[in-house]
């Protein structure tokens, strides 16, 4: 009989009673200041990161090989027959090579890892319905054939309140950055499905018209199907209310969920002022 274990990493953004009822496994990055280095969700929340970043802003390194070996060892000997990881993307991170290592030391464990191109509640969304799926009984290998298809009706689209983060950060990808903070631009950014990577889908200038045409985004999408609404923001917690209460009454628009803070690992790139919306086709 299958035994199916979850796994993911702390860039992934979902909610806590979704991690517990499936009993979800993360994977914590590490989040390295000059004096000390914290372990993802662990000890160290997002909007520490967001308050620190005055002073300093940190980087952050893929989980330990240690945890991915002490991960794989618990659930060898809880008799797990089966795991899927979904994780960061491989263009921003080395994890999904650093979990396939690991698995490789465990072959009467079949591991399928999912290389999501993108992250945060792309991550956190294909979890979900994984747990979904293993609850209602599928097998692994019914569930791992739906997660690209699964993917496919993900939409995925965000808005930095500055640039200026991503650029320090070395994770700016294909987005212009300097020249549009000075003209006001906030480009809507998305993850390109090749290589992973950030790049600018349209540039619009000033704030509000960025997250309106976020919006807009949707009730296009929207119109062709109903879909779920998932919104993460970066420290600004009332934007994303006001962001949500808009979707509510958005047509096609079936559920609206506020997942709350960006994971701290995408935070230290994102930065504070960021509002993300991923729409899932139903």
């Amino acid at each position: 009989m299958e035994k199916i274990a979850l796994i993911t990493d702390s860039a992934c953004d979902i909610d806590e009673e979704t991690l517990r009822k499936f009993q979800i496994h993360v994977l914590p990055f590490k989040i390295i200041y000059n004096s000390r280095e914290y372990t993802d969700k662990v000890d160290i929340t997002a909007q520490e990161v967001y308050h620190n970043m005055k002073t300093e802003i940190p980087k952050s390194s893929l989980p330990s090989m240690e945890d991915i070996e002490k991960l794989y060892q618990k659930l060898d000997k809880e008799n797990y027959t089966h795991i899927i990881s979904i994780n960061i993307s491989s263009g921003i991170s080395g994890t999904v090579n650093a979990v396939r290592l690991i698995s490789e030391q465990y072959p009467n464990i079949k591991t399928y890892l999912y290389d999501t191109k993108s992250t945060s509640v792309i991550e956190g969304i294909l979890l979900k319905k994984c747990g979904e799926l293993i609850c209602a009984g599928k097998s692994f290998d019914e569930i791992t054939k739906s997660i690209p298809k699964l993917k496919q009706k993900l939409h995925f689209y965000f808005v930095f309140g500055t640039l200026e983060y991503a650029i320090k950060g070395g994770r700016i990808g294909k987005i212009s950055g300097t020249i549009g903070d000075i003209l006001d631009i906030k480009p809507i950014v998305g993850f390109d499905e090749v290589n992973g990577q950030c790049f600018t889908h349209e540039k619009i200038r000033g704030r509000n018209k960025s997250i309106s045409r976020l919006l807009q985004i949707g009730e296009k999408i929207a119109r062709e199907t109903s879909c779920d609404a998932y919104v993460i923001h970066g420290n600004v917690e009332e934007v994303a209310i006001s962001t949500c209460d808009r979707l509510r009454q958005m047509p096609g628009i079936r559920n609206v969920f506020l997942i709350g803070q960006i994971s701290t690992v995408v935070g230290v790139y994102s930065g504070p002022g960021t509002i993300g919306i991923c729409y899932a086709e139903i």
